[in-house]
Order: structure tokens, then C-alpha cells, then sequence
């Protein structure tokens, strides 16, 4: 299958692509495609600027326009959830772009955002709901959409779901969608919980995998900078300095450092903003156009927006702080060289960041190339990938390991277990308010 053509689209979808300037499908859109137009569950696999969206989208939408009739008040006929405010965007933009000019009416839902506005204009029917998994579940519970109707069900980014602890909140959302239904599932990696998800969720799948877990684009020119700690700063505005106008997106790890780094490039002179978790919806929505527009050329941001910037202009990403897991350091350089052109990802790693810079090595298979400073000869003791618990597998212990000699087994403790489950449900509480 070399052209949309031959994937079983019909007529209006391929004058809609020949209009966006879509030629030929990539890889996952030419395997799940057509799958998904038979009406299977799929499970896609594929890394963030692959065109999932359209892998799922295109067929989506032709089933909904063969359906009869408009979708009754306060109902969806399907349902694409995903993990960020920015995601969901993301989609609903380019679900709207492809179903231009037919019938299909799509609405988003996310947090930060007026739930007023929201209700109203789920009230009239929707044939596409995209959405967060908190605010849905919140505008479930206050009568606002009933998912009984919804007979497609679509998890985008289902792994980082997982990761920001919504198991719960999907496995709500999941019972209220209604059966019989199809399922899609989408993931840039497939951890062993993913494989229990799709058993729960998906009947009988075809899994669909185009490139492995950790596998880096090739039009991403990858190096690393090795700087004290004291001369990150400097190093970045160096750099910055040289790309002035370029369109680059830095990575900071925390909330507090993302803005601090944010205000202190604005004030050494750079077009400079920010998103994270601390900004309005709205704020973030104003920021992502400034950047889209070059309005801003420098955005600062944590990895709440690993997965949800898609802007073919980005150029450069730079690492200012190496991520704590792995797999993300493939999400965020995979915010350039999109769409067919090639981008750089700029690395600073200091001393106690190298174990961390080795992880990531070792997930993507390369050793990625120095353009600045030394390489150190190994991760010095105390560095963060020697951490119990960071960037690894790990697996169960043998009993009594780690307790010293003499020292007996832990007896269950059932009070113990109870408290350790209501702290997870505290932790997938507050991360499904914060989306």
C-alpha cells in the first residue's frame, strides 16, 4: 500500500488529505488503517510524531459518517482519551482539520478550562469527545455526558496515562463506555501493565508495532554538552544565542524550574515563554500559539508537554535537565523533526546527570555524540541513575535480600498494605485533578 487511496478511504477523506497535502501514509497509518476500518480492536505501537492521529482518526470518522442520524443531547458516539490538556488539543485540532466539510462535530474536554462552557456544549450532542480522564469523569458525575452511546473507544498515549496514574479513572470510564464497542489502544511503549490493560479493554486485538520502544527519529541529530553544574546557564544562552531564530523548546524537570529558567532567558534578552503545571489552560493555550506563531522563539517547559506539541517549525531541542525516566528523553526530542525535517536535541549533562545520560543511552542504542566538554569515565558514585529505582527494570527481590545477615522476613502486615493502597488512590486522585 504505497497511497491513502489503497487503505479503503473513501472519496471525501482522500479529497481532505490531497487538500492538507497529504501524499502517502506512514508506516502506522498504512498498517492500522485499514484494520480499523474493518471495525478490529488495534493495538498500535509507535513512537509521538508517527501520525497516530490520523491512524485512528481517519477510520473514526468514516464509520461515524456512515452512521444515521445526529448524536442524541448529552451523548458522544465515541470517545478518544488522552493524557494531557495538550494532547487533547492537539487531536481535536487535527481531527477537526480532517473531518472539514462533513458532519462529524468534535468537542475537547480538559481541565483548566471553564467546565461551564463545557457543559454546554456537550448538551447538544457530539459525535467525537476528546478528553482528559478527570474532567470527563467529573463532567460524568455531574449528568453533563452520558458514554452509554459511545460505540468507539480510543486510548492515545495510553502508556503516560498509566504513568500519571489514571488506571483507576480508565477503568471507570471504561465500564460507562457501551458495548459492543470498538476499542483502540495507542502507545508509544508497551510496559507488562499495558499488555493487562489491552486484555481488559481490547476483544481479540491486532497489534500493529512500526518501531521499537526507544527507537529515536533519523532526522534527529543528537549531542551532549558536559558542563558543571554552575555553567548549565551559561552554556544554554550560548547556545541559544547562536539559533536566534530558530524555533527551539528546552526541557526543565520541575514546575519551578521551567519558570525561573523561563524569566531569566527573558531577562538576559531571548522571546521567551513557558508552560507547566502551574499555568491556566489558558495561559498555556496563549503561550503554544505564540511559539506556533514565532511570536516567542524560546519555549520553556516541563514534561507535561513531552507529548503534546506538534509544531513542524521546532528546530532545536535542548535537554537544560536530563529526565528522570528514560523513555522520556525519546518524547521530547521527538518535538522536532517532525512532519519530514530534521532537528537537533542538545543535551547538558553535569557529573551527577551522567548516570542518567547513560540510561538513555542504553534505552535508544547510541551513544550519543559530545560536542562540549568531557565525557566522564564512568557515573560517579551517588549520581541519579544509582538511585534505587531510576531508569530500571526492577525485579522482585529474593526474600530476605538487602535485610542482613540474621535478619528475618516481614510478616504481611494487612494494616500496612490498606494504608499503601489509599496513598496510590490519594496519588491517582490529585493526577487526575491536575489534568
Amino acid at each position: 500500500m504505497t497511497d491513502f487511496q489503497a487503505l479503503g478511504l473513501n472519496t471525501h477523506l482522500l479529497k481532505t488529505l490531497s487538500n492538507l497535502g497529504y501524499t502517502a501514509p506512514t508506516p502506522i497509518q498504512a498498517k492500522a488503517i485499514p484494520l480499523a476500518l474493518e471495525g478490529r480492536d488495534v493495538m498500535g505501537l509507535a513512537q509521538t510524531g508517527t501520525g497516530k492521529t490520523a491512524a485512528f482518526g481517519l477510520p473514526l470518522i468514516q464509520h461515524l459518517a456512515a452512521q444515521p442520524g445526529k448524536p442524541v443531547p448529552k451523548t458522544c458516539k465515541a470517545l478518544i482519551l488522552a493524557p494531557t490538556r495538550e494532547l487533547v488539543n492537539q487531536i481535536a485540532l487535527n481531527l477537526r482539520a480532517l473531518a472539514k466539510g462533513g458532519p462529524i462535530k468534535v468537542n475537547s474536554v480538559v481541565g483548566g478550562m471553564s467546565i461551564g462552557a463545557q457543559i454546554k456544549a456537550l448538551s447538544f450532542g457530539t459525535d467525537i469527545v476528546v478528553a482528559t480522564p478527570g474532567r470527563l469523569l467529573d463532567l460524568v458525575k455531574r449528568q453533563a455526558i452520558r458514554l452509554d452511546s459511545a460505540k468507539h473507544l480510543v486510548l492515545d498515549e495510553a502508556d503516560q496515562m498509566l504513568d500519571l496514574g489514571f488506571i483507576h479513572v480508565l477503568r471507570d470510564i471504561s465500564r460507562l463506555v457501551g458495548q459492543p464497542r470498538q476499542t483502540m489502544l495507542f502507545s508509544a511503549t508497551m510496559p507488562k501493565q499495558m499488555n493487562e490493560i489491552a486484555a481488559a479493554y481490547l476483544t481479540d486485538p491486532v497489534r500493529v508495532e512500526v518501531s521499537p520502544p526507544g527507537r529515536t527519529a533519523d532526522k534527529i541529530a543528537q549531542s551532549v554538552h558536559f558542563v558543571d553544574g554552575g555553567n548549565k546557564l551559561a552554556t544554554l544562552k550560548d547556545l541559544l544565542g547562536r539559533e536566534e531564530e530558530a524555533l527551539s523548546l528546552v526541557f526543565s524537570r520541575t514546575k519551578h524550574g521551567a519558570e525561573k529558567l523561563s524569566k531569566t532567558l527573558q531577562a538576559a534578552g531571548f522571546e521567551t515563554g513557558s508552560i507547566h503545571g502551574n499555568k491556566s489552560q489558558g495561559q498555556r493555550d496563549r503561550t503554544l500559539k505564540a511559539f506556533r506563531n514565532g511570536d516567542i522563539r524560546v519555549l520553556v517547559a516541563t514534561d507535561v508537554a513531552a507529548r503534546g506539541i506538534d509544531i513542524p517549525g521546532v528546530s532545536h531541542v535542548y535537554n537544560y535537565d536530563l529526565p528522570q525516566v528514560a523513555e522520556n528523553y525519546v518524547h521530547r526530542i521527538g518535538r522536532t523533526a517532525r512532519a519530514g525535517a530534521s532537528g537537533e536535541a542538545v543535551a547538558l549533562c553535569s557529573a551527577e546527570d551522567y548516570g542518567l545520560l547513560l540510561a538513555i543511552e542504553k534505552l535508544t542504542g547510541k551513544t550519543v555524540e559530545t560536542a562540549g566538554g568531557e565525557r566522564p569515565e564512568r557515573a560517579p558514585r551517588g549520581s541519579k541513575a544509582n538511585k534505587p529505582g531510576r531508569n530500571r527494570a526492577r525485579g522482585p527481590k529474593p526474600a530476605g535480600a538487602g535485610r542482613g545477615p540474621g535478619k528475618p522476613e516481614r510478616a504481611f502486615d494487612p494494616m500496612k498494605a490498606a494504608t499503601q493502597r489509599n496513598r496510590k488512590k490519594q496519588r491517582a486522585r490529585r493526577a487526575t485533578e491536575a489534568a
